[in-house]
Parts: structure tokens; C-alpha cells; sequence
């Protein structure tokens, strides 16, 4: 191994790496070739003992800094992140599987991204004052206390930040549980906030499975969860945490529309599949992985998707020219090569892909099915791998109806060169983030989440500011006080 992926300890707790070897032990594998490159253990009673412990007694001193101290420290570890892109890219590439050439624009990046903007904002987080004659209310924008965030093993790192910048931006200290699938990249946002200037404790990374994330979701000092995860997985954090009263924030799975009219650009709707179902190897919780497509067009957009496919790069992902790389795990691996059998087994026409590659690692083939129907398991759920599900439709009533016939609700897209038509479908989709003549698009500038089982609450923007924060209001009587006796 040319990088040295094994972690300085596998905790970080109160500015500082933190090891206890009694914890289960937790094997990361490099899905590009199936070897061990790195040993991990999960957190046990005392580690995640001294993570909140560290995390409650920094926080309130936190909180009383002003705005404009918080943000300083976000943007400066920003600064250091964008400067060490290239090896949070390696490391990201080691950890998930996906391809240096997305890692390197992508992970880091809005990682960074996001700790700049929130960073920001934290100065501009005011109260608002409200005059009632002589008298008045004032409202304080407060932290929360203590907040938990639960990734997936898709963006790592991303995510880190994602919960990390608005829960610090508010005042709040924040406790990480990474993936087990993929634990180091989180580490290294901790190691890059503390070097920044935070201070210790209130930003700790601690490793583990189920029973760690249970663990702190459960304990009576944890203030707010917020996960990014499957919505099995959120049922069970969302009921944990409604038992302790805790602020949450879900976003969860999706099995999203993509819906493609006949005056669509077929070039650009095409792009828009690719990335909507083939980016980082289809492991994508807002994927648009049911691509209605009219049928005046259906075989020419098949047609051209196949021969777009037929360019895909797949192999070695930390070579710069891969632009598609293996599953994360052999587990998901074998969920998706499920799914093509099913997907076949209930008559929908395979028109590309379909197999595991013979190769080393986890590779899956860049997978296409036509006429399939919305009754089939490969229409229905979601998969989370390299599977795209091609349906036709003529009427937009009926493929509205058809698009929104689900319990997801993560996100939605529309192509089309009508644009009332564009305006039209988009408001009448059912789902919490929408993309006319584009799909994936996410800058921390827009919020970002989900509706029906997709989730609840936002992501990015200042509208993540509300699920970091509370509002206190403050009446002031300035006559005299009337009582009844």
C-alpha cells in the first residue's frame, strides 16, 4: 500500500487521537481489491463515556464565543482542507472505492465548501426584536448542547462536514459516528478542525456499529441526532430518539424519478441519467434511478445512454483516468447483483450491463433495464448500486402519478425544453429536492433533503441553521404589570 491508511488511533476525542483495543475490532477494506488496509475499534462504554464528557464540559464556553470567533476557526479549517485536498481525496479513494477522479472535486471540496459557508453565516446568527407599543420581545438564537451525527459510507467526508460546520457555526459540540464501512476520513476532519483552533472536545469521532450509534442516541446529554443513513436505520434512530424528546434531523433513502418529455436535449438528458445513477458507482442516496422517458424517444435515448456507457473507465480507481469504480463492500456487492436477478426474473429487458466484472474488487457493470414497470422490486426499491430502470410514458398526468406512486420522496428530475412544463412538474413533484434540465447538482448554498420516508428537516444553506439551533423569546414590560388581584 503506497499510503499509509492505518489511523493514528481510532477515536478522536478532546483534541486528541484515542485507542482502546478492547473495542470490537473493525476491518477497512479497499473495495478495489478486497485487501485489509486498515484496523479500526469500536467504541466502547468508556470511550463514548469520555467523548460526551469532553463534549459537554467544552461546549458552553463554545456558545458564549461570538459568532464571529466561531466562524474564523470554520473558515481556517476550511482553508487547510481545500490545501489538502489531494490527500483527503487518496484517503476518501481508499476508504469508499470510488474514483480519485471524483474524490478530488467532489468530497473534500464540499466538505470544505461547507464549513466556509457556515463559517459565514455564524456571525449573522441574530435574534429578532418585536415592539408591542411600549413594550417588546426580543428572541436569542441558542445553541442546542450537544449534537450526535450518524454518516453513511458514501461521502464520508462530506458528511463529516455537512453536520459538523452548522452544529459548530450554533454553538453546538458535536460527537461523530462514522460508517463502519468506512471510518478514517471523518478522523481527519476532527484532526483538521482542531488544528484550526477549536478546542478540544467539541468535536469528537467515534467508531462503531449499531449498539455505539444506539448508545449515544439514547443518552439523556445528547441534545439533537442527526442521521444520514437507509430508512430502516431511521426508523430505528427517529423512535430512539423521539423517547429522550431530541431535535432530529433524517436523510434518509430514496428511489427517485427522473422523467425525460420528448422535446428533452437528448445529449444533456442522457448526462443527466449518467450522473443520476452511475456517479460514484450508483451510491447515491438522491438518485434518479426510475428514468420515465417518453416513448417517441425511448430507443434513441437507449441507444445513446449505451454508447455514453460504452466510454465509462472503469479500473484502478486511484489511476486519474477510472471514472467508475467498484462497490463499497462485498455485502453491497451482492445486494445489487440481487437486484439484476430480480430485475430479470420479472421480464425487464437487460439492455447493458448486468455482471460482475472479472476482476479483483467489488465491480459491478454499469447496469440498464427497459420496460420495466412500476410493479417490479427493481421500481420499487431502492438498490443503492450501478442499476438504472428505464419506464416509458406518453401523458404527463399519468407519469406524474406514476413518479410520485412511492414512499420515498428524497428527490426529483425533470428534462425538458417547455418551460412552463419544467415549472409544472417540478411543483408538482412529491419530494424535497428537484432538478430541472440537471440531476445531483448540491451546493451548500440550497437546502437539501427529503419528504414522506426520505426524511425530515434540511441539510446546507441557512436552513440548516434551524435544526442547530432554538429560538428563545425574551417579553419586556416596560408599564406596569396588571394582575387580576
Amino acid at each position: 500500500m503506497p499510503y499509509d491508511t492505518q489511523p493514528t488511533a481510532s477515536h478522536f476525542i478532546n483534541g486528541a487521537y484515542v485507542e482502546d483495543t478492547a473495542g470490537t475490532p473493525i476491518e477497512v477494506i479497499y473495495p478495489a481489491t478486497g485487501e485489509k488496509i486498515a484496523t479500526a475499534h469500536a467504541a466502547t462504554p468508556a470511550i463514548i463515556e469520555q467523548a460526551i464528557e469532553s463534549a459537554k464540559s467544552a461546549q458552553a464556553a463554545w456558545a458564549a464565543m461570538s459568532g464571529t470567533e466561531r466562524g474564523r476557526i470554520l473558515r481556517r479549517a476550511s482553508e487547510i482542507m481545500r490545501d489538502r485536498n489531494h490527500d483527503l481525496s487518496v484517503l476518501e479513494t481508499y476508504d469508499t472505492g470510488k474514483p480519485y477522479q471524483e474524490t478530488s472535486l467532489v468530497d473534500a471540496t464540499s466538505g470544505a465548501d461547507a464549513l466556509e459557508y457556515f463559517g459565514g453565516m455564524a456571525a449573522t446568527l441574530t435574534g429578532e426584536h418585536i415592539q408591542l407599543g411600549e413594550n417588546w420581545v426580543y428572541t436569542r438564537r441558542e445553541a442546542l448542547g450537544l449534537c450526535v451525527g450518524i454518516g453513511a459510507w458514501n461521502y464520508p467526508t462530506q458528511i463529516a462536514c455537512w453536520k459538523g460546520a452548522p452544529a459548530l457555526a450554533c454553538g453546538n459540540a458535536m460527537i461523530f459516528k462514522p460508517s463502519e464501512t468506512t471510518p478514517l476520513c471523518a478522523l481527519k476532519v476532527a484532526e483538521i478542525l482542531h488544528e484550526a483552533g477549536l478546542p478540544a472536545g467539541l468535536y469528537n469521532v467515534v467508531q462503531g456499529m449499531g449498539e455505539v450509534g444506539n448508545a449515544l442516541v439514547t443518552d439523556p446529554r445528547v441534545d439533537k441526532v442527526s442521521l444520514t443513513g437507509s430508512v430502516p436505520t431511521g426508523r430505528k434512530v427517529y423512535a430512539a430518539a423521539a423517547e429522550g424528546i431530541k431535535h432530529v434531523t433524517m436523510e434518509l433513502g430514496g428511489k427517485s424519478p427522473m422523467i425525460v418529455f420528448e422535446d428533452a436535449d437528448i445529449e444533456n438528458a442522457v448526462g443527466g441519467a449518467i450522473l443520476g445513477n452511475f456517479y460514484s458507482s450508483g451510491q447515491v442516496c438522491s438518485n434518479g434511478t426510475r428514468v420515465f422517458v417518453h416513448e417517441a424517444i425511448k430507443e434513441q435515448f437507449l441507444k445513446r445512454l449505451t454508447e455514453r456507457l460504452g466510454n465509462a473507465v472503469i479500473g484502478d480507481p486511484m489511476d486519474p483516468d477510472t471514472s467508475f469504480g467498484p462497490m463499497v463492500s462485498e455485502r453491497q456487492m451482492k445486494i445489487v447483483l440481487g437486484y439484476v436477478e430480480k430485475g430479470q426474473a420479472e421480464g425487464a429487458r437487460l439492455v447493458t450491463g448486468g455482471a460482475r466484472l472479472d476482476r479483483e474488487g467489488f465491480f459491478v457493470q454499469p447496469t440498464v433495464f427497459a420496460d420495466v414497470t412500476d410493479n417490479m422490486a427493481i421500481a420499487r426499491e431502492e438498490i443503492f448500486g450501478p442499476v438504472m430502470a428505464v419506464l416509458d410514458f406518453e401523458d404527463e398526468d399519468d407519469v406524474m402519478a406514476r413518479a410520485n406512486d412511492t414512499e420515498f420522496g428524497l428527490a426529483a428530475g425533470v428534462f425538458t425544453r417547455d418551460l412552463a412544463r419544467a415549472h409544472r412538474v417540478a411543483a408538482r413533484f412529491e419530494a424535497g429536492t428537484c432538478y430541472i434540465n440537471t440531476y445531483n447538482d448540491a451546493p451548500v448554498e440550497a437546502p437539501f433533503g427529503g419528504s414522506k420516508n426520505s426524511g425530515v428537516g434540511r441539510e446546507n444553506s441557512k436552513a440548516a441553521i434551524e435544526h442547530y439551533s432554538q429560538l428563545k423569546s425574551v417579553f419586556v414590560r416596560m408599564d406596569d404589570v396588571e394582575a387580576p388581584f
